[in-house]
């Protein structure tokens, strides 16, 4: 990894007033940021960076720069495109994606790639899944999914959702759990919980256990453990729990002992089996028959894998068209330390998990090319890489001035760099953070391509 280990950037900006594509829209909702007329513009040789160059989102024209990475004295530049690509309205996609997960992109990104790298049928994969962005975007639009995470929750959060059950069968299924058959319960969780709350959350825990025990748990189940996870901790009367941080992370018994005194609170009363039928219905509001046709034509080509993603036997060399990713940013998140009540309630133990948390940017690019290379494997030649990477540390750092040399060095071409720049931030108001302050206000995707032969 020495040779990747220095080299330096160049940025030269330029501004491109190319003509735009026709009726340009921002409908949230939608699948495509397209009209049906302006797609119809873009012919079958227009090629992705022409029509980058062409966007324009509520008028704005794209930017394009122009980055040029030294590699052992051999230059390497990237065209890059700057401009506000998708929608920053938050819960403007399929309403199945709505689960908490921390540091998850929104589902117009992996969108965006499809629409415009894959046709149906063809196979598009996540290494580093989270709660399954990419893996149901990709099954929603007739994608073959296919995903990968080394956290063992991440399964259990997207495979429900590729075949969900109806509200009435999640219904009956709750009927059936005894809620007062708890084999624990925990004193301390009752800094977060009312005690009958507690013990329905522990009587259903050792329902899905026991269940578990005789084999995989079947559809319905499964399904009523995946919204459970996320209904644990949050800052609403839809939570099990106290108010408390929002719900893609939960906080240590100390950390929640002093938002209780704060705030002069007691955990109220909720009904577990109540708000898990309040969540389906609202995770189930767009499952219609369209979206289960689709849904089902996918279903026997679905893999998702549970381990490292520079380690993916279970997928076959040269059977994916399409990658969309977010990989680990070095220490900026704690993943152990957010997901350990999750885990306490699926009967993990965080310890056994050795997930990705990297401290120095060398030891990050070593991983990453190492996952690079496996993704080399997997790919069909001609099959890209959207690589979102953020950036972190305040700005100082942009992985994406990182990763160019990384897919260089295990054997793939960088096309270009897209950065979706909107007036935002992913960082919630509960921790007092203005926009454009802190957070992330962009996607940064270096776009790469496997060679043809």
């Amino acid at each position: 990894m020495q040779a990747i280990a220095s080299y330096t950037l160049r940025t030269a900006c330029l501004r491109t007033d190319r003509c735009s594509i026709r009726n340009m829209r921002s409908l949230a909702s939608q699948p495509s940021l397209f009209e049906e007329s302006a797609q119809e513009v873009l012919s079958a040789s227009d090629s992705f960076e022409a029509q980058l160059q062409r966007f324009r989102w509520e008028g704005k024209s794209t930017e394009a720069s122009e980055t040029s990475v030294d590699i052992e004295g051999r230059i390497v530049s990237v065209q890059t495109f700057v401009n506000e690509f998708w929608t920053s309205r938050q819960r403007a996609a399929h309403s199945l994606h709505e689960v908490s997960y921390r540091a998850c992109f929104k589902p117009q990104l992996p969108r965006f790639f499809i629409d415009r790298l894959t046709r149906a049928g063809d196979t598009v994969y996540d290494p580093f899944m989270g709660r399954g962005t990419t893996v149901l975007e990709a099954a929603l639009s007739g994608r073959a999914p296919a995903g990968c995470d080394i956290n063992p929750l991440s399964k259990m959060l997207i495979e429900p959702r590729l075949k969900p059950p109806t509200v009435d069968a999640v219904r009956q299924r709750l009927l059936e759990i005894d809620w007062m058959a708890a084999d624990e319960c925990p004193e301390d969780l009752l800094t977060f919980y009312h005690p009958e709350t507690l013990r329905e959350i522990c009587a259903l825990k050792a329902c899905l256990r026991q269940r578990e025990q005789t084999g995989p748990l079947d559809q319905v189940d499964a399904w009523i453990r995946m919204v459970a996870v996320n209904r644990l901790t949050g800052h609403s009367p839809g939570f099990f729990s106290v108010y408390t941080l929002p719900p893609n992370q939960a906080v240590s018994i100390a950390a929640q002992q002093k938002i209780n005194a704060d705030r002069d609170q007691v955990p109220p009363r909720r009904s577990v089996p109540n708000l898990i039928i309040a969540k389906s219905r609202s995770l189930l509001s767009d499952y219609d028959q369209t979206s289960k046709q689709v849904l089902a034509t996918v279903a026997a080509r679905t893999r998702l894998v549970t381990g490292a993603a520079s380690v993916t036997q279970e997928i076959e060399s040269s059977s994916v068209s399409l990658v969309v990713t977010s990989p680990p940013f070095l220490d900026v998140v704690n993943y152990a330390g957010d997901n350990w009540l999750r885990c306490w309630f699926c009967g993990i133990d965080p310890a056994s998990v050795k997930l990705t948390i990297l401290k120095k940017v060398e030891d990050w690019r070593d991983a990453m090319t190492a996952v690079f290379a496996e993704l080399n494997r997997l790919l069909k030649p001609g099959g890209h890489i959207a690589f979102e990477v953020g950036e972190v540390r305040g700005g100082r750092v942009r992985l994406e001035e990182h990763v160019i040399p990384c897919g260089i060095h295990a054997g793939l071409e960088p096309l270009l760099v897209l950065i979706n720049s909107q007036e935002f931030t992913k960082t919630a108001a509960c921790w007092g953070v203005d926009n454009n302050r802190k957070g992330t206000n962009t996607n940064r995707i270096v776009l790469f391509q496997k060679p043809q032969n």
